[in-house]
């Protein structure tokens, strides 16, 4: 499991910086790329408590047509960046779903993932959600908001699915300052709903639903509060 976290500082845009860095494009890439970061919240283990990830997406148009085509970069330097298949077919949907959402074939998308994290391996596609909103955020050129947490998996057709580990993810979130956190609506049904909400109030962590990849990205942006 994985997912979001972290209130963006002078500390993370300086982390922004290193790891764009890092990115290694094709020949064939253009020259608009756009960089988003977006924090996410994993769980190491079970017992275990809730760590802050942060995800940087690298979003550019290139000229070919055979798209959209995903890189993942997974040098391992100042910290665990390798990611498991299930956590980059969370990735390959969130790029569907966002194509799906603004109308668009994709066929000329480079989209290259960067996840730093503490853990060595972070696998699960918890994730999915929230890489879907960063895309869509380079893609529109809009700005995440930094005081709220986003935590779901995504389906291809932008649809909001459960996640677990939600009560660990929230005490992260609100160790990193979060006001908020976007859970996906089909949550409320889960076996850990009860302690999950007991939790978002103890840490004064206000939940908000969303059952589409529209709904998070609109609290996500600040379009809706």
């Amino acid at each position: 499991m994985e997912k979001l976290t972290g209130r963006l500082n002078i500390l993370q845009l300086m982390f922004v910086i290193i790891v764009a860095a890092l990115f290694v494009s094709p020949v064939w890439a253009g020259s608009d790329a756009r960089t988003v970061l977006v924090p996410a919240l994993g769980v190491p283990e079970e017992g275990l408590p809730g760590v802050v990830n942060y995800i940087i997406i690298q979003f550019e148009r290139t000229m070919r047509e055979d798209g959209p085509t995903v890189q993942f970069s997974e040098i391992n330097l100042g910290g665990g960046s390798l990611v498991g298949e299930e956590w980059k077919e969370g990735v390959r949907r969130a790029v569907r779903a966002v194509a799906h959402a603004v109308g668009d074939d994709g066929r000329n998308w480079l989209i290259t993932i960067k996840n730093r994290s503490h853990m060595a391996m972070t696998d699960g596609m918890s994730a999915g959600a929230a890489v879907a909103v960063g895309i869509m955020a380079v893609y529109k050129g809009e700005v995440i908001r930094s005081d709220v947490a986003l935590s779901g998996q995504i389906t291809p057709d932008g649809r909001l699915e459960a996640v677990g580990g939600l009560p660990v993810k929230i005490e992260a979130a609100a160790g990193a300052q979060y006001r908020a956190m976007v859970v996906p609506r089909e949550q409320i049904f889960t076996t850990d709903w009860v302690i999950t909400k007991e939790t978002a109030d103890r840490k004064r962590v206000q939940l908000i639903h969303a059952g589409t990849l529209e709904e998070a990205y609109q609290v996500m942006t600040g379009s809706v509060r």
